[in-house]
């Protein structure tokens, strides 16, 4: 009932949705070889999948919202013709690397810098095209979104912005957060906004009062790339991640030489986040906060078939 209780808040969004057109079955003509026949089922079941999932909780009516606020994440590709919604933590450094060669910017994904991916506005997002552009791209396009188990994704986003120093996320949402739920914090932590504990970190997430706001990096991806309104044909996820992508790039028509880099972007000694860690973060939290995480996110789980925890 709890479980059922959460997915009815979250569901509610939904309801004032319209469903988006059939989907495109996929042009494989461009895929060689066989080793694809795994991926290509996973991709018909995720898509079938989220797709049903849609249909059951949306009701006939159209979502009160913007175009342009709902494509806001999506970057453009017009040579592959190609839209990706970007999920922070999903692999999406890599991905933006992938489209600066495609689009011709760069020769090489490998010798692309983090700050040129994500501060150098090389890549054009969807909402800077006039209405008939952004509708032309969403109907012809291949709309593709990579997403991750919601709280590996969750504390990935943790340790890279608060365990490591930070100019913008410590005195941005460190000052506030510490400065809210932190009981005599000192002067220093004040100060520098540094030191947020993840029990902090989740008691911002989890207050509707919250004294900074959402940021991409922990927004859910129902609120990012909204599956249910913009019909993906590609359901990505990272923990297949170079396998679907490679798949994907292939169903595109990318240049053959070119893979998806599997290198970790930042902080690369640090252990990646995996279940094992997740859960070494979670012994932080009471119970009761762990069940709201778990809610604050169930959309994410309902959507993609994760399992919740």
């Amino acid at each position: 009932p709890e479980q059922q209780k959460m997915s009815e808040s979250s569901l509610r969004w939904l309801r004032g949705v319209d469903l988006p057109p059939a989907q495109h079955p996929l042009n494989k003509t461009l895929v060689t070889g066989s080793k694809w026949k795994d991926v290509q089922s996973s991709q018909e079941k995720r898509r079938t999948f989220l797709h049903s999932f849609c249909k059951k909780h949306s009701g006939g009516k159209r979502l009160q919202t913007h175009l342009a606020h709902l494509v806001s994440r999506i970057y453009v590709e017009d040579r592959h013709k190609v839209l990706y919604c970007e999920v922070p933590k999903a692999g999406c450094s890599n991905w933006k690397r992938v489209l600066m060669v495609l689009s011709g910017l760069a020769a090489s994904a490998h010798n692309i810098s983090h700050d040129d991916v994500h501060y150098g506005k090389h890549l054009r997002k969807l909402d800077s095209y006039d209405p008939k552009g952004m509708y032309a791209r969403l109907n012809t396009y291949t709309k593709a979104v990579f997403v991750r188990e919601p709280m590996e994704r969750l504390v990935s986003a943790f340790r890279d912005k608060f365990e490591h120093p930070n100019s913008y996320y410590h005195p941005v949402f460190g000052k506030a957060i510490i400065k809210k739920y932190r009981q005599d914090p000192d002067e220093e932590a004040l100060r520098t906004g540094s030191g947020v504990t993840f029990k902090e970190f989740i008691r911002y997430l989890l207050d509707s009062h919250r004294p900074v706001g959402m940021d991409i990096h922990w927004e859910q991806v129902s609120q990012l790339c909204y599956p249910c309104l913009i019909n993906y044909d590609f359901i990505g996820k990272f923990e297949t991640l170079e396998e679907d992508a490679n798949h994907l790039l292939q169903l595109v028509g990318a240049p053959a030489e070119l893979r998806f880099p599997s290198f970790k972007d930042r902080h690369s000694s640090d252990e990646r986040t995996s279940a094992g860690v997740v859960r070494q973060y979670l012994k932080e939290l009471s119970e009761e906060e762990r069940q709201l995480t778990y809610a604050f996110y169930s959309l994410d789980y309902l959507m993609f078939n994760y399992t919740s925890p």
